[in-house]
C-alpha cells in the first residue's frame, strides 16, 4: 500500500472520529480507511454490498475475493471492512506487555490506529478476520502485528483468525463475482414485469430439466424478444439470488455458454 496522504497526529485522529470512521453498522458503517486516503497502485476495489447496501472499500484482490464469499453467505448479517482497534490505550498497553513494538507516526509520535480487515456479524456470533497472503506470514513484523490483533480482540471477547489464499475458496469467489454482475436485472433496462416473466419462464424450465441450459438461454431470449446475451444474464441473476441451484464450488467458464446447445450447468 502506498503512502498515506494525510498527516497523522491527534488532530487527524479526532477528525476521523468526528467523520464517524470505524463506527456504525450495516449501511451506516464507515471504514476507518477509505480508498481515497491512499495514492493507490491499484489492487483496491469499491464493491456494492448486497448484505449492507453500501459501497465497501477493499484494499487487495484477496480481500475482494473473501468479501464476495461473505456477502453471498446466508449466515452473514453485517460486514465491516477496515475495522479499527479503536481502544488505543488498550492496544498500546497490550503491545507493551507482549513486548511488541506498537506503530507510531514518526513525525508526530502519535500512535496509529491499527485495523483488522473484516469484522463479520453472523447469525451466531461476531468474528474478526485478517486477510494475508501465505507469503506475508514469512515476515516477522507482520506476524507481530497479527499477534497484537489476536490479543486485542481476545481481550474484547471476539473471535479472531487469519485467512490466506489457502483458506479462501478462490473458485467460489470468482463464480460469485461473475454471477453478481447480473444480481440486479434493471441495469440492463428490463422493465420489472418483463423481469418477472422471464425469470419465471427460465426457472420453471430449468427446474424441469426438459431443455439443455444452452438451449434454454436462447429460448428465453426468443420467447421475450430479448437482446442476445440476456438469457445468460437471467441465468446469472437467478443463480446469484439462489433461485436456481448450481454447484458454486465448480469453476464456471463463461465461454461455455456461447454457441453451445448441450451445456449442462445445473447444480446436481
Amino acid at each position: 500500500m502506498a503512502k498515506h496522504r494525510r498527516k497523522w497526529n491527534e488532530i487527524a485522529f479526532r477528525s476521523y472520529i468526528r467523520e464517524g470512521r470505524g463506527q456504525g453498522a450495516g449501511a451506516d458503517y464507515t471504514p476507518w480507511i477509505l480508498i481515497q486516503d491512499f495514492a493507490s497502485k491499484g489492487m483496491v476495489s469499491r464493491v456494492q454490498g448486497e448484505t449492507t447496501g453500501r459501497i465497501h472499500h477493499l484494499m487487495s484482490n484477496l480481500e475482494t475475493s473473501f468479501f464476495f464469499i461473505m456477502d453471498w453467505s446466508d449466515d452473514v448479517l453485517d460486514i465491516c471492512e477496515q475495522f479499527p482497534l479503536l481502544d488505543l490505550h488498550t492496544a498500546v498497553e497490550i503491545a507493551d506487555k507482549a513486548q511488541i513494538k506498537y506503530p507510531y507516526d514518526p513525525q508526530s509520535g502519535f500512535p496509529y490506529v491499527m485495523t483488522s480487515d473484516f469484522y463479520i456479524q453472523t447469525i451466531g456470533e461476531p468474528m474478526v478476520i485478517s486477510i494475508k497472503t501465505s507469503s506475508d506470514l514469512d515476515d516477522f513484523r507482520v506476524r507481530e502485528k497479527l499477534e497484537l490483533e489476536r490479543r486485542y480482540w481476545n481481550y474484547h471477547g471476539i473471535k479472531w483468525r487469519v485467512a490466506t489464499e489457502k483458506e479462501i475458496n478462490m473458485v467460489k469467489a470468482k463464480n460469485i463475482e461473475w454471477l453478481s454482475q447480473a444480481k440486479n436485472l434493471h441495469v440492463f433496462g428490463l422493465p420489472q414485469d418483463i423481469q418477472t416473466q422471464c425469470c419465471s419462464y427460465f426457472e420453471s424450465h430449468y427446474a424441469s430439466k426438459s431443455i439443455p441450459v444452452g438451449n434454454l438461454l436462447k429460448d428465453t431470449e426468443e420467447e421475450f424478444c430479448l437482446n442476445a446475451g440476456m438469457g445468460l444474464n437471467i441465468y446469472k441473476h437467478l443463480a446469484y439470488r439462489k433461485r436456481i441451484k448450481i454447484d458454486i464450488d465448480v469453476a464456471i467458464n463463461a465461454a461455455d455458454f456461447i454457441g453451445s446447445s448441450s451445456i449442462c450447468l445445473r447444480g446436481e
